[in-house]
């Protein structure tokens, strides 16, 4: 067992706040070590997972993440779902490239976490919201 968390079950945590976001970073570590991931494994799906908690916070208005392991029968990895009832994306695509950003950062908050991960989903609607859910698997 790990620091008390139960990594049977996702673990929820809300992102309200920028020490939320560092709370998600150390939810995303814990389970990362369970699984057994490689340092450099750990580092990408951490980076990923603060990336995607701050765009929920600064662009979804805040919202929650659930955490969890899980096991294709091969590996195991890393799954994280962050939902907001935000604004949504209006332009997906564009917001997916690389450079894009309407925050004034380097644009490489989706883009970037996309290719940090694995496997990468994303649904949202304007006006709606936006859920990603992102795995990072063990090699």
């Amino acid at each position: 067992m790990t620091a008390g968390v139960d990594l049977g079950q996702p673990q929820a945590q809300a992102i309200r706040s920028d020490e939320d976001v560092v709370r998600v970073r150390q939810l995303v570590r814990t389970v990362a070590v369970a699984v057994k991931l490689s340092l450099v494994d750990q580092t990408k799906v951490v980076t990923a997972a603060s990336e995607l908690a701050r765009n929920t916070l600064v662009y979804g208005g805040g919202g929650t993440v659930e955490v969890g392991m899980v096991d294709n029968g091969m590996r195991r990895g890393v799954r994280i779902v962050f939902a907001d009832s935000g604004p949504g994306i209006a332009d997906l695509d564009l917001a997916l490239t690389d450079g894009y950003t309407t925050g004034g950062g380097l644009g490489l908050g989706l883009s970037g976490a996309r290719r940090l991960v694995d496997d990468f989903d994303i649904q949202t609607a304007v006006g709606e919201g936006t859920r990603i859910t992102v795995t990072k698997w063990s090699r």
